[in-house]
């Protein structure tokens, strides 16, 4: 007799529950009332057109910032924040959760730290004009064009 496959009631009760996008974007009252004003105020701004008080509001210096703060994409990052760093923090949780590294394993992640720090020194004696590994390009080499006895004067 075979096995019998698990319920989805079973496997769904034990599955952890990830708040989604929606959650940080809509679900909290602020969200709900940022969502609800950046319309209304885009609608006044074009209502300025025609009317005189609107229009010497929406020119002012007050409502430039207002701009920015009903501006979609500056609600859509501020509220995706907190879903950025709760998914962040569950990428950091996953790569590390039951995982043991043995000796060997850290010794090679050494070594390629090694290598990786060795690589970029090299990296810099060749491209930092104040590093005398960099030849002629180091200020100090009197071959140098920024050497400061070939820097003339204007």
């Amino acid at each position: 007799m075979s096995p019998s496959p698990p319920d989805d009631e079973a496997v769904h009760r034990t599955a952890p529950v990830r708040p989604g996008v929606r959650d940080w974007l809509w679900r909290p009252w602020y969200a709900k009332l940022w969502w609800a004003a950046i319309p209304v105020w885009w609608v006044g701004l074009a209502a300025s057109t025609k009317v005189a008080p609107l229009a010497e509001f929406y020119s002012s210096a007050l409502a430039g910032f207002l701009n920015v703060f009903f501006f979609p994409m500056t609600a859509l990052m501020v509220l995706g924040v907190g879903w950025a760093r709760m998914r962040l923090d569950h990428l950091s949780a996953v790569e590390t959760e039951g995982y043991e590294l043995d000796g060997e394993t850290l010794m090679q992640i050494r070594q390629a730290r090694e290598r990786h720090m060795e690589a970029f020194s090299n990296l810099n004696a060749a491209t930092d004009i104040y590093d005398p590994r960099s030849g002629t390009l180091y200020v100090g080499n009197s071959l140098s064009p920024n050497n400061g006895a070939r820097i003339s004067a204007f």
